[in-house]
């Protein structure tokens, strides 16, 4: 493996081509980062073909953009709060045999479909000392998985079923990820894991969602969030409550070009004036090979010129059928053309997923090693809603010494 180093002139500006070209800079080297603890998680099976171990991929230093709170439960946690609570729709008792329910009812090639899974988890998180357990157990899980910074969203209307206010919800999960993050640190891997609030496209409380997240914006919130089934729901719709967002200087990642066409995309960018896309594969419909050469449409030339970062979900986007497999997935052609891209879990319990594992799977398939993980990962802390002074800690104390001693342990 090589030693990359990359140029401090365009260190911030991306992924792909541009960052794994080599530069005069040298890196800040301070203390690596610690290896999340094996005992905190399950070990991960290997990925077969895989070029880089995933063991050494979880004792990377990773960032996490696009993970769904209500997507990560653990079987077990899910089973013990359904018994709490009294929920009796659980298919199943038995933690392994949930597991592989819910991965089985997400890999049906449908968004819609994929999204009934979430009618149980949601059910089971109706009280303040669910969602805080939910919450705290996310940190955990991430922070197990070598993650370093994390931003995990949630709809705060999905637990009102039972009379709790927004607010409410809200105290809880912030609460959550408190005790998560001390349980972190207490451990050895200590993480950063902010929330996205969530309005859903089918219902009509965007606005309202988008002024829940403006009132936690200094506890722990650090942006909005539109998600949900795009076909019929288009984002222009909730227009209105994304204006609102920047009205008030806060930001805004949007759900788009999953299960609708690049239409979708357009009007997350222009309409909505998100300064991330979920998902975003249908960007590959904007890309035109002429002669050995690719040639960019209007959207995607605006999402490499503004270096508009995509939320790529690999396994997610088969198992709701955005794309027909993962040799098929245009991640890597993204990542060639310098397109900004980080690589997400979107939900780890439906989609049976960790960050390590879709490295691993990203390195299976298309061969990647360490260096492109780095560019992935810096692009998606620069990509990331953390104040600028938070971004570049991270950056420069924890990202790039912990790849570093990894290269190093490599090319030895």
């Amino acid at each position: 493996m090589s030693t990359c180093r990359f140029d401090r002139r365009t260190l911030l500006k991306g992924t792909g081509a541009a960052l794994l070209t080599a530069g005069s800079g040298a890196l800040l080297r301070t203390q690596p980062i610690r290896a999340a603890d094996p005992s905190a998680a399950p070990s991960p099976a290997p990925i077969p073909g895989s070029r880089v171990p995933i063991e050494t991929i979880r004792r990377a230093p990773k960032v996490l953009l696009h993970d769904h709170l209500d997507g990560g439960l653990r079987p077990q946690t899910v089973i013990e709060l359904a018994d709490e609570t009294g929920y009796g729709g659980l298919p199943t008792e038995d933690p392994d045999a949930l597991a592989a329910w819910f991965l089985a009812g997400a890999d049906r090639k449908s968004l819609e479909l994929y999204l009934e899974g979430f009618d149980q988890t949601v059910a089971v998180m109706q009280t303040p000392d669910a969602i805080a357990r939910v919450a705290a157990e996310c940190v955990e899980d991430l922070a197990a998985d070598g993650i370093v910074y994390a931003e995990v969203r949630y709809a705060p209307e999905h637990s009102t079923a039972q009379g709790l206010s927004m607010d409410a919800v809200m105290e809880a999960w912030l609460a959550g990820f408190a005790t998560g993050m001390a349980r972190a640190a207490d451990a050895g891997t200590p993480i950063v894991v902010r929330a996205l609030v969530t309005a859903m496209r089918q219902t009509d409380r965007s606005r309202e969602v988008a002024a829940v997240a403006l009132r936690f914006r200094d506890t722990g919130v650090v942006g909005f969030d539109l998600a949900g089934p795009e076909a019929g729901f288009p984002a222009i719709d909730h227009a209105p409550a994304f204006q609102a967002i920047r009205d008030a200087s806060f930001r805004a990642t949007c759900h788009a070009g999953e299960a609708a066409g690049l239409f979708s995309i357009s009007d997350a960018l222009g309409a909505c004036s998100a300064d991330r896309i979920g998902h975003g594969v249908r960007l590959a419909d904007d890309l035109f090979d002429e002669g050995g050469e690719t040639r960019l449409g209007r959207v995607a030339r605006d999402v490499l010129d503004r270096r508009i970062p995509l939320e790529i979900c690999p396994s997610s986007n088969v198992h709701t059928g955005a794309v027909p497999s993962i040799p098929e997935h245009p991640v890597e052609r993204f990542r060639r053309l310098g397109i900004a891209v980080t690589v997400n879990t979107d939900n780890r319990l439906m989609s049976g997923v960790t960050v390590s594992s879709e490295m691993a799977t990203l390195s299976a398939t298309f061969g990647i090693g360490l260096e492109e993980m780095r560019a992935m990962t810096i692009a998606a802390i620069d990509g990331s809603f953390a104040p600028y002074e938070e971004r570049m800690r991270i950056l420069h104390e924890v990202v790039e010494p912990g790849y570093d001693r990894l290269i190093a342990e490599g090319a030895a």
